[in-house]
């Protein structure tokens, strides 16, 4: 039983990434965009800031994939690598 609930939480943690990552951002970008085409200047400081989001977002996504890479030949210690 406790493989089974183990598995379960494991589950659960690969469908909200799934969630947050597959269809959270885009839809981050897809406000941004919206907020651009207003054209306030408060709508535009939110785009950016929705940009803002998806960018920092994405550049921790391609350090969390290469910080083993980083950590073996730069000796750069990301995440804890």
């Amino acid at each position: 039983m406790n493989t089974v609930v183990t598995n379960l939480n494991a589950l659960l943690e690969v469908v909200l990434a799934g969630i947050v990552f597959g269809a959270g951002l885009p839809a981050v970008f897809a406000f941004g965009v919206r907020f651009y085409a207003v054209g306030g200047a408060l709508a535009r400081a939110g785009a950016y800031a929705c940009f803002g989001i998806v960018v920092a977002a994405v550049v921790c996504g391609v350090l969390w994939v290469a910080k083993a890479f980083l950590a073996a030949k730069l000796g750069v210690h990301i995440f804890g690598a």
